[in-house]
C-alpha cells in the first residue's frame, strides 16, 4: 500500500539535493531489523535483509537495489520509481546505477555528531568501499549529514499533523491521570496507572518504556532518565513527569507538574511559586528566540541566561531538541556550545522544525520543578503544539 509519508519525503529528498548541490544519497543497509538506519523511517518505510543500496538523485532518480525476495514490498511502498533485485551479488546493479547516474558526490549516512545520520555502520562502509574499489565512485563518498538534518527535521503538513495527535493523546492521559493522584502513591504505582493508559489506547509509549513515563515525587528523587522507583508522594511535596507516546508513527514528549497542598494551604507556596515563574519566563525567552535562521545554541542561550538573572542554577542539558519518529529525532540541537554536542547546537533552525523546549531547576525539600512543551518553529517563530501548563497543578 502507497504511504503518503514515504511519498512526501522522497520528493522532499530530491528537492533537498538539489538546494544542496549534491548529485546522490546512497542509505546502504543490511538486516535492517538487527542494525536499523534511522533513513529507512523516512524514505522507506519497511525492514531490509539482504545488502541492499537505496539512491536518490537530484534528477529525481529512485533506484532500490534490494535482494529478490524484497522487490515486491519495495514496489509496494509506491514510492521508487526503479526496483531492482538481484541474487548473488548487489555489486553489477550498484555499479550499473551508478554509472547511469554519474554522480560527483555520493553522499552515506555516516556522521561525528548527529546519530541520526550515523545509520552506516563501519563494516557497511567496509563492504560498500570494497564494491567500488577501482571505480570513480570510492573517491566521491561524502557525509550525508546535511541531507538528513534538512529531511528529518522540516516536517511535512503530514507529520505535523500525527504529532499534534501524539500530543493530545498525551494530554489527555495526563487528564485522567491528575483526579486519581493521592498523597502515599509511589513513583511505581503512578507510572503503572500511566502505562495502563497508555495500553488502552493500544499505543506505545515514546520511549523506553523503562522510564517512560519518568516519575520524580518529592526531594529525594533524582531527575533524569531514570526509572520509576519507590519514592512516594506526601504533602508539601512536588511531583514531577515526563511522558509521551507514539501513534501513528510519532511521538510526543511532555513534562507536566503537580503540587500536593499541604494542611492550611490553598495554593503553592512562595519557594514553588518562584521557582514554577523563573522557569517559565525563562522557557518563554527561549521561545522567543526560536526562529528561522538562528543557531541553536542561541536559543538555549537565551532560556539559560534567563533562568540564571532570575538566580537559580544552569540546567545541565541542552534546551531543546528534535522531536517526530522519535523523541529525539537528531540534527540540530538547542544546547549549549559543550563538546558531548559535537556540531549540533551550531545547526540552523528552519521552519517546518518541530522542537521540544525543556528546562526546570530543584526547589529544596519539594522536589524537581521541570517543564516541556512541543512547538512548530514558522516562518516567524515558534508556536505552541501542546498546550501549556502555564501553573501548577494542585492536588
Amino acid at each position: 500500500m502507497t504511504d503518503t509519508l514515504i511519498q512526501e519525503k522522497l520528493d522532499q529528498a530530491v528537492a533537498i539535493l538539489q538546494e544542496k548541490g549534491v548529485d546522490t544519497w546512497l542509505t546502504f543497509v543490511r538486516e535492517t531489523s538487527q542494525v536499523h538506519d534511522p533513513c529507512l523511517d523516512l524514505i522507506l518505510g519497511l525492514e531490509l535483509t539482504w545488502q541492499s543500496a537505496l539512491l536518490i538523485g537530484r534528477g529525481g532518480e529512485r533506484i532500490a537495489i534490494v535482494g529478490f525476495y524484497d522487490t515486491d514490498n519495495v514496489r509496494n511502498t509506491g514510492g521508487w520509481s526503479e526496483v531492482i533485485g538481484y541474487h548473488q551479488s548487489l555489486r553489477e546493479p550498484l555499479l550499473n546505477a551508478l554509472e547511469r547516474l554519474n554522480p560527483a558526490q555520493v553522499a552515506v549516512n555516516f556522521s561525528e555528531s548527529d546519530p541520526a545520520a550515523d545509520g552506516l555502520t563501519h563494516g557497511m562502509y567496509l563492504v560498500l568501499t570494497g564494491l567500488l574499489a577501482g571505480t570513480p565512485y570510492a573517491d566521491r563518498l561524502i557525509s550525508a549529514e546535511a541531507i538528513i538534518g534538512a529531511l528529518r527535521g522540516r516536517k511535512t503538513p503530514g507529520e505535523v499533523a500525527r504529532i499534534r495527535r501524539a500530543i493530545a493523546t498525551t494530554e489527555e492521559i495526563f487528564a485522567a491521570l491528575t483526579p486519581r493522584l493521592r498523597p502515599g502513591q509511589s513513583e511505581i504505582e503512578i507510572a503503572a496507572m500511566v502505562k495502563a493508559e497508555v495500553a488502552a489506547r493500544g499505543l506505545a509509549p515514546a520511549w523506553s518504556p523503562e522510564y517512560c513515563p519518568i516519575v520524580n515525587a518529592g526531594p529525594d528523587s533524582s531527575p533524569g532518565h531514570a526509572a520509576p522507583a519507590h519514592h512516594r508522594t506526601q504533602r508539601g511535596h512536588l511531583l514531577h513527569m515526563d511522558f509521551g507516546v507514539k501513534q501513528d508513527g510519532f511521538v510526543s514528549d511532555l513534562q507536566r507538574m503537580w503540587y500536593f497542598l499541604d494542611e492550611g494551604e490553598a495554593g503553592p507556596p512562595d519557594d514553588v511559586r518562584r521557582a514554577w515563574e523563573a522557569c517559565w519566563a525563562a522557557m518563554e525567552a527561549g521561545r522567543a528566540a526560536l526562529k528561522p535562521g538562528v543557531q541553536g545554541w542561541e536559543v538555549d542561550a537565551a532560556a539559560r541566561a534567563a533562568l540564571v538573572a532570575a538566580g537559580y542554577p544552569e540546567y545541565q542539558h541542552a534546551l531543546g531538541h528534535h522531536m517526530g519518529r522519535t523523541a529525539h529525532d537528531g540534527a540540530t540541537v538547542l544546547g549549549p556550545r559543550w563538546e558531548r554536542y559535537g556540531r549540533t547546537p551550531y545547526g540552523v533552525v528552519e521552519p517546518g522544525y518541530v522542537m521540544t523546549l525543556e528546562l526546570g531547576t530543584a526547589v529544596p525539600n519539594r522536589g524537581y520543578i521541570g517543564l516541556e512543551e512541543d512547538v512548530l518553529v514558522t516562518e516567524s517563530g515558534a508556536e505552541y503544539l501542546s498546550t501549556p501548563q502555564k501553573e501548577v497543578w494542585c492536588i
